[in-house]
């Protein structure tokens, strides 16, 4: 690695550590959103601008305290929820370093639910916010964490029929994102029932802190203009032990546990090829502890490297919404 040290550039474009070179655009965005006026919602959230005109997919932007700009969510509603008068399940998709909310409608998230009884709120979670609330800043606040746990997800229960409850809700995500499913499972355990990572990292201090290091650096080139997520020189040891998927192991228990790596990452591409090996080695010492802790899990190693299996989103969201209660 030190033969290849990562250029503002490239740390920009795979932001996040393993938030793969997804597409930077924001091409996809629902079109015509109109500016609106604040609307006090509660929950420290004013929504600041909307578009509802889809029959299924909703966009918002906020404003929060949490956030020093206007995240926007996509909440993406099934094809019968105007005329079923049902409560559905619900997932919560965190998309990857280096791009934003509209990822997976980029990706295809409106062919995965087609006909199926599910939610999806797709929020922004920043260029390398690592889903979390920072140790530090130089460009105000960016409490991810807060906001996706604390304001979003109670929004979401009060304005849409959503399962406000354990059984009712899933997490999960690609790269960067999947870290936050599973780190989001861990600490808050009483609200995610299934919990699923796609090439996400699973632990933070293997290999000297590898991605402990990467979270920093990335978050402090992409997202915190020199602030670090866990602390510099020295980290927050204690906030990066309750971040760690595999120092958190008993908190997966009870849960459905789906995971995806792949195993042979593109050797030209230099990110590629450490991001998805650092993924599959966490995976892998994850997998053990949870095999090890009696804690059942599905798992899958497939030919590739870093990026968004459609194969495997279909069988997570088929294998989610036949765990959580029904709509």
């Amino acid at each position: 690695m030190a033969a290849h040290p990562p250029t503002r550039r490239s740390v920009l474009r795979s932001a996040g550590g393993l938030g793969a070179a997804m597409a930077l655009g924001a091409t996809g965005v629902l079109a015509a959103a109109s500016p609106a006026a604040a609307v006090g919602d509660g929950f420290g959230l004013s929504i600041v601008e909307r578009d509802e005109r889809d029959p299924r997919m909703r966009y918002y932007r906020f404003r929060t305290d949490a956030i020093g700009w206007n995240p926007g969510v996509n909440v993406l509603l099934p094809d019968d929820y105007h005329h079923s008068g049902r409560t559905y399940p619900v997932l919560y998709l965190l998309h990857g370093g280096a791009s934003d909310f509209i990822e997976f409608d980029r990706l295809g998230v409106r062919s995965w639910t087609a006909g199926k009884p599910i939610i999806v709120v797709m929020p922004d979670g920043g260029r390398a916010g690592w889903y979390s609330n920072p140790v530090s800043s130089l460009v105000g606040p960016r409490n991810w964490e807060h906001f996706h746990i604390n304001q979003l997800l109670p929004w979401v229960e009060a304005n849409f029929r959503a399962y406000a409850e354990y059984a009712g809700r899933a997490v999960s995500g690609f790269s960067m994102g999947g870290f936050g499913a599973l780190k989001y499972t861990a600490k808050y355990y009483g609200h995610f029932a299934s919990v699923s990572s796609h090439s996400g990292p699973a632990s933070l201090r293997r290999d000297a802190g590898l991605v402990t290091h990467w979270a920093n650096v990335s978050s402090a080139a992409a997202e915190l203009g020199g602030g670090t997520v866990y602390g510099a020189p020295l980290w927050d040891e204690a906030r990066v032990s309750a971040d760690n998927p595999v120092e958190r192991i008993e908190s997966y228990r009870h849960k459905r546990i789906f995971l995806v790596a792949g195993v042979s990452p593109d050797p030209i591409n230099w990110f590629d090829s450490v991001n998805e090996t650092q993924v599959l080695a966490g995976q892998r010492e994850f997998r053990s502890l949870l095999t090890g802790a009696g804690i059942a899990h599905e798992a899958h190693e497939l030919p590739g490297g870093h990026f968004v299996r459609d194969e495997m989103m279909r069988r997570d969201i088929d294998g989610m919404i036949g765990h959580l209660r029904r709509a």
